[in-house]
């Protein structure tokens, strides 16, 4: 039985992410800085003992390693690590403060590098895993007003390459899943505070996007779940673009 461990995983495409991984049959290690979230994800669950839940707060890595640690004593091994955790504040270069800057490398950035530390390690002696980076559109230049979030994605797909290339001969493997205008929770919340409803930002995403409209949390799922099996064996240090073809 595999066991994939999320950095996040009790909202959007992550909790999507966590119901595909039970329904094949894994464990899932998530995370979240709210404890009620995690608690009814669990409880909802015909698959109690096959989830575990760790409170975090991304902005420190001071429990990233207990996080490795207690889903290393739950379920033994990590076959799959999920990077979905990100933050998306809007604020161009000139406009970031550096209470911004520091939360959006801290959680986007810094969290995911010292998860990895750990994890890789795992990984190493049971040799092999798989690494699933979740990356953005913004990771070539971004828009004017996601400058440091346009950052933390460029370099973490700098730092999925160097997990293919160098950890290849270990049998571990690393992808980046590109992934579009999505309405996640987040992102909905997000435009309400814009004064931007649902509906609205849908229509305008659909006169955005080429294929015509936004993706839903379930559309970057089918990737991911090829990148955890072994049906992906020899597929490391890819790219792929789920993003209805929009580039920034």
């Amino acid at each position: 039985m595999k066991t994939v461990m999320l950095l996040g995983g009790t909202k959007g495409v992550g909790k999507e992410i966590l119901k595909a991984s039970l329904k094949k049959g894994y464990n899932v290690a998530f995370c979240s800085r709210n404890t009620e979230e995690g608690k009814e994800i669990i409880e909802s669950s015909n698959n109690k003992d096959q989830l575990y839940f760790h409170k975090i707060d991304l902005n420190s890595i001071e429990g990233i390693e207990d996080y490795y640690k207690e889903t290393i004593k739950r379920f033994k091994k990590i076959d799959a690590l999920i990077i979905y955790a990100g933050i998306t504040p809007v604020a161009s270069l000139i406009d970031t403060d550096e209470d911004t800057y520091d939360k959006v490398f801290n959680v986007n950035l810094k969290a995911p590098y010292f998860l990895l530390k750990h994890v890789l390690r795992s990984m190493i002696e049971n040799n092999g895993g798989s690494v699933v980076f979740f990356g953005s559109a913004h990771m070539d230049y971004g828009q004017e007003d996601r400058t440091a979030y346009a950052l933390t994605k460029g370099t973490l797909y700098t730092l999925s390459t160097h997990i293919a290339h160098h950890y290849a001969k270990h049998g571990i493997r690393s992808n980046y899943l590109v992934m579009g205008w999505t309405s996640t929770e987040g992102e909905l919340q997000l435009r309400k505070q814009e004064g931007i409803s649902e509906e609205q930002l849908k229509n305008d995403a659909g006169n955005i996007i080429p294929m015509g409209r936004m993706l839903t949390p379930n559309d970057p799922v089918p990737a991911v779940m090829y990148f955890i099996s072994d049906d992906s064996a020899m597929t490391t240090g890819s790219i792929i673009r789920i993003t209805g073809g929009e580039y920034i």
